[in-house]
């Protein structure tokens, strides 16, 4: 097993150099300036878009509300709380502006994906959407052998990024701060999994539409107490992010390399910008364009990656444990860090933020695999197999250590990664067409309501 986690190790090593980081930046970037700052110009109308009244004469099973929380269910997890101080530990305080970068340029290539999921979806025999780059690699790319290669890396990656790697991280937690059994809470979450993931889409939207509003909004808040009563503390923790960033002073290893490394690829484990997944679940809303669905996907990563993860980056560098003083690993270093502002709450609070962000991505990343795999085999049968499967590797990631699994799931991340953003290149005409018409739609709607037109022209 040793050797086995080396060569893994040299796998994913390789596999997220320098190559995929500057493809994953540089396609959205490309993006950012095709689109003309769409994550700017559009932002207002995103975030009201998130709260609209659906139509429900449009096509698609659930609403756009319960698309993004889906999305959101799936990516946020042991991202934001153990992914970002890893990122802090390996590259600095520096590697959390880089999560910043590569999170803005993330929200272009976010409307890409969902734009694309949207328009190249289909209705399968139950009458139920199904999209997400499988689909738009062989609808519009006409590479179907790429969507093939995208469903198998997805449809195993679920079981690393979406499970095995979460309910360890909460199981783990749990026994740590509370003396609770690996076993109970394995037996827990696998029950809690298996009822949610067997209703299938709708229940997934109902479930996660209640649970992440509540698991990021506890979070948030407790975050922004630590700010507010330690403002002091604030202004001096972004310089140093900023100085950081430039420097690699405080990064181990010294480089500025590892606070990019770090940044960008914790950056994406956490928002999944690039990686394709969450256009799966976007294809299921309720739209009636697009690139109204797009707008909102798009908010995902603002909220993920530009406010979730800052609270944990900041709240670290504030403790002032990094660097030197970074002696723990990554979920340790989080709970240092609020246990400085808060006391002994301040591990409690985090082992509860983790069991809701984590459970939460059982979920979405269940949906995620089940469309891959479903995808790939279109039978009732093997479906219901790769769910009760998904549901036992719920149970035996909580039991057993799965050091492995990390560099499994870093792995099957970066092979999805690729075939998306050939997709998403080979299509970006299209992706700035669906722009296009979404801008001059909410223009339309404006003028019709007789308000003073807010939608910037690109």
């Amino acid at each position: 097993m040793a050797w086995f986690e080396g060569v893994l190790g040299e796998i994913s090593a390789f596999l997220w150099g320098l190559p995929l980081l500057i493809g994953i930046v540089g396609t959205g970037l490309y993006l950012t300036f095709k689109l003309g700052l769409l994550q700017v110009r559009l932002l207002p109308a995103a975030l009201k878009l998130v709260f609209s009244k659906q139509d429900k004469e449009s096509e698609g099973d659930i609403s756009h509300f319960a698309a993004l929380s889906t999305a959101m269910a799936a990516t946020v997890g042991t991202g934001n709380i153990v992914g970002v101080a890893g990122a802090i530990l390996i590259g600095g305080p520096g590697a959390l502006f880089w999560m910043w970068l590569s999170g803005f340029l993330g929200m272009a290539t976010k409307f890409g994906e969902a734009a694309l999921a949207v328009r190249y979806r289909v209705q399968d025999e139950k009458g139920e959407m199904s999209g997400g780059p499988m689909y738009y690699l062989e609808r519009g790319l006409k590479q179907k052998w790429l969507g093939v290669l995208f469903a198998i890396f997805g449809s195993i990656a679920a079981f690393g990024i979406g499970n095995g790697v979460q309910s360890n991280a909460i199981a783990t937690t749990m026994n740590n701060t509370f003396g609770i059994s690996q076993w109970l809470t394995g037996i827990v979450l696998a029950i809690f999994a298996g009822l949610v993931i067997l209703g299938g889409i709708k229940t997934i939207g109902k479930v996660t539409s209640y649970f992440v509003p509540f698991m990021a909004l506890f979070y948030i808040l407790a975050g922004l107490f630590i700010m507010i009563t330690n403002f002091g503390l604030v202004p001096e923790a972004i310089a140093v992010v900023f100085s950081s960033a430039f420097t690699g002073e405080a990064a181990v290893g010294g480089a500025i390399g590892a606070a990019i490394r770090a940044g960008v690829a914790r950056g994406v484990f956490s928002n999944e910008a690039g990686l394709g997944s969450a256009p799966i679940a976007a294809a299921a809303a309720k739209t009636d364009l697009p690139g109204r669905q797009a707008l909102v996907s798009m908010t995902q990563v603002l909220f993920d990656t530009l406010i979730i993860c800052s609270i944990t980056g900041l709240t670290i560098v504030m403790a002032g444990l990094y660097g030197e003083n970074a002696s723990f690993e990554g979920g340790i270093l989080t709970n240092q860090a609020f246990e400085f502002f808060l006391g002994d709450f301040g591990p409690i609070l985090v082992t509860i933020g983790l069991l809701f962000f984590a459970a939460s991505t059982i979920i979405g990343w269940a949906y995620y695999g089940e469309k891959c795999f479903q995808y790939l085999f279109h039978s009732a049968a093997a479906l219901t197999v790769y769910r009760i499967v998904y549901v036992a590797v719920v149970f035996i990631g909580a039991t057993v250590p799965l050091g492995i699994v990390w560099l499994f799931a870093d792995v099957m991340n970066a092979m999805m990664a690729i075939p998306n953003l050939i997709g998403l290149l080979g299509l970006s005409g299209v992706i700035a067409v669906e722009a296009k018409v979404i801008t001059d739609k909410l223009r339309e709607e404006k003028a019709a309501t007789g308000k003073v037109d807010t939608v910037p022209e690109r």
